[in-house]
C-alpha cells in the first residue's frame, strides 16, 4: 500500500473485501495515518465485487494460466501488457463494444436545457 501510495497518490477512499490482510491493524493503520476513508464490502456479499471478480477471472484465463512466467518481473511486465491490451483495445460487450477507456473517458453528450 505504501508503495502505491508513493507512486500513484493518495485515494480518498480504499474499498476492500473483510479478508484478514485487510482488516489488519498493519493495513489499516497505513490507511489511517494517510487520511483515506476505509470501505469494506459486506462479509458474503460476493456480488460487492463482483466486476473485479470478472476482470480476475478474465486476467487468469487469458493471460496467467496462458504463460509460464520466469520470474515476478516478468509476470508484471506480461500482465501489465495485458491490462493496457483489456482497457485500451479489447471491446467489451457490456460497454456497447467499446474498450474500459473509451467508455471511461469519452465524455457523454450534453443534453439540451428544458
Amino acid at each position: 500500500v505504501e508503495e502505491a501510495l508513493a507512486h500513484y497518490g493518495r485515494p480518498e477512499i480504499f474499498n476492500t473485501d473483510q479478508g484478514s490482510q485487510f482488516t489488519s491493524h498493519n493495513f489499516t493503520s497505513v490507511l489511517l495515518k494517510n487520511g483515506i476513508s476505509i470501505s469494506m464490502d459486506g462479509k458474503g456479499a460476493r456480488r460487492d465485487n463482483v466486476f473485479v471478480e470478472r476482470l480476475w477471472r478474465s486476467v487468469k484465463y487469458e493471460e496467467v494460466y496462458l504463460r509460464a512466467y520466469d520470474s515476478v518481473a516478468e509476470a508484471r511486465t506480461s500482465i501489465g501488457r495485458y491490462l493496457a491490451f483489456y482497457n485500451g483495445r479489447r471491446p467489451h460487450p457490456s460497454l456497447d463494444r467499446r474498450t474500459p477507456d473509451q467508455a471511461y473517458f469519452t465524455p457523454l453528450p450534453q443534453r439540451a436545457a428544458a
